[in-house]
């Protein structure tokens, strides 16, 4: 008994034994498939000028190593090398995820900076199939280098919007001056100009104008003194006095130039009174406080807020209301049109104070301009009702040729 005991003992220590052997001596690919094999390089390396960029990047494009796709993951990510000798050597500029096979290559036009890109110099890429274990490199590219270009394809639209915009301007303009009658939408604010002068010349009170606190160098700015001018040369004609409080020492002196010389064109230069247009102080509320006052004194049959106003709108208009004047406001600041609309008589929104000019001067060049922003309205709105019946009915194409590439 204790012998064959003794003998299954050596039979499982010698089996055993061979075992750990025979396993120890073998080589790892006799029992393992884990071989670890480079991953084939990419293919097709392609480097050219990126279209549209003024000369920022270079766009590089390769096909993928036939280790990447799905199913496959040998391949876990790219690494894009650079150099302007290829003999010397190439850098990493950036490493992308498996599945990637274009990248654009640029930086900014600054010497100084770290990021900065050249134009006209020639750069060589290579590409890098990177693995768990293992990596490998396609072939150089082509030399490529990044250029401006004259134009921009991608604001194809923008060009046509222009010339057509420009067409229109040219035919509306040249009617305009051979005397054609161009109907233009009244304004219920430009047509009460003739009757807010004419109710002041009857009540023999002056009239208020206010710029607003906007710079000389605001578009709403100037579009007042173009309006300025014109009810100018209106008070002129009327012999009613004109007041026109300035928050800007610059603003004073154009505004003065703008009443003398309106003067000068209605025959009646003696009229003029520079006293009359005069610099209050560059503080807002400290200003406001000033032209309330000069409503509750002189009581103005009309006050005109022409320009660009803030928080001090509610607050003059409220003012003149209480003073019984007419009042016609315009303004370019959205948020303070519902304030004028509220507690003026008439309000010009938006645009429509830039258009003023046009409807009081009736000048061929003026007219002719507003004609041809009308028209490119037209368009654009029925641009809009066609783009959405496009997306509606899924018309790609159509909405394709009004997309712009910044």
């Amino acid at each position: 008994m204790n012998m064959n005991k003794s003998f299954h003992y050596f039979l499982f220590s010698f089996f055993l034994s061979f075992f750990f052997v025979f396993f120890a001596n073998s080589p790892a690919s006799d029992f393992s498939n884990t071989s670890v094999q480079a991953p084939a390089p990419p293919l097709n390396m392609k480097a050219f000028d990126t279209p549209n960029d003024n000369g920022h990047s270079i766009t590089i494009t390769w096909e993928l190593s036939p280790d990447d796709g799905a199913g496959k993951s040998n391949v876990i990510s790219y690494e894009i090398l650079r150099s302007d000798n290829p003999d010397s050597g190439f850098v990493v500029r950036r490493m992308v995820a498996a599945g990637v096979n274009t990248y654009e290559d640029g930086g900014v036009k600054e010497k100084k900076s770290e990021d900065y890109f050249p134009s006209h110099k020639n750069f060589y890429y290579r590409v890098r199939a990177n693995a768990e274990k293992g990596s490998s490199l396609s072939d150089v590219s082509p030399p490529a280098y990044a250029y401006g270009q004259l134009f921009h394809t991608g604001r194809t639209v923008i060009l046509v919007a222009c010339v057509i915009f420009t067409v229109f301007t040219i035919m509306f303009i040249r009617k305009a001056k051979k005397g054609e009658e161009l109907y233009i939408r009244p304004l219920a604010g430009i047509e009460a100009v003739d009757e807010a002068i004419g109710r002041a010349t009857e009540m023999g009170k002056p009239i208020l104008y206010i710029l607003g606190l906007g710079t000389a160098a605001d578009v709403a700015t100037i579009a007042s003194f173009t309006i300025l001018a014109r009810i100018s040369k209106m008070t002129a004609e009327y012999r009613t006095p004109i007041l026109v409080p300035c928050n800007d020492p610059i603003v004073m002196i154009v505004a003065q130039e703008t009443v003398k010389a309106a003067y000068l064109d209605a025959g009646r230069p003696e009229m003029y009174k520079e006293d009359n247009i005069f610099y209050v102080t560059s503080m807002q509320f400290a200003y406001v406080a000033a032209v309330n006052g000069i409503m509750v004194r002189e009581r103005p049959a009309t006050n005109f807020y022409l320009g660009k106003f803030y928080a001090e709108s509610l607050i003059l208009a409220e003012t003149g209301s209480v003073a019984g004047s007419i009042q016609i406001s315009g303004t370019d600041e959205i948020a303070q049109i519902p304030f004028f609309v509220a507690a003026t008589d008439y309000t010009l929104i938006g645009e429509e104070l830039y258009a003023a000019s046009a409807y009081l001067g009736k000048e061929p060049l003026l007219l002719g301009s507003l004609k041809a922003q009308d028209w490119g309205k037209a368009l654009v709105m029925i641009s809009l009702i066609l783009g959405g019946l496009a997306a509606s009915f899924h018309l790609d194409f159509f909405i394709k040729l009004f997309a712009v590439k910044l």
